[in-house]
């Protein structure tokens, strides 16, 4: 289980960025997480009081809003998530497609008290 340290990492820049802005505590942290992203998003909740512990972060609110893994079918242009239809076009059954999200891990919000 990866999450851990990308945890620790995220709490650490979080950390950077509240001391840079001068904030003294961070209510919610958001986090957007794509459906394929090799980062599970069960396993980032489990982690972070662990990672947060100790910090500024430990009284902080975790959201995470997963993102859909969409692409573009190269075949007809149909735009459809490739995990929920294995991968095939619903329009057209090609499975040839150009993803355009699903992988992210981003830091999409700081909210301060």
């Amino acid at each position: 289980m990866h999450e851990l340290g990308i945890m620790v990492e995220i709490v650490r820049q979080v950390e950077a960025i509240a001391k840079q802005e001068q904030l003294t505590q961070i209510e919610t942290l958001v986090l957007q997480i794509g459906e394929i992203s090799p980062v599970v998003p069960y396993f980032v909740e489990q982690c972070f009081p662990a990672a947060a512990h100790g910090t500024m972060l430990e009284n902080t609110r975790l959201d995470i809003e997963v993102l859909p893994a969409n692409g573009r079918c190269r075949a007809c242009g149909q735009v459809y998530n490739v995990k929920e239809h294995r991968r095939v076009c619903p329009r057209c059954a090609k499975a040839d497609f150009e993803l355009l999200g699903g992988r992210e891990f981003i830091i999409k919000q700081i909210v301060a008290m």
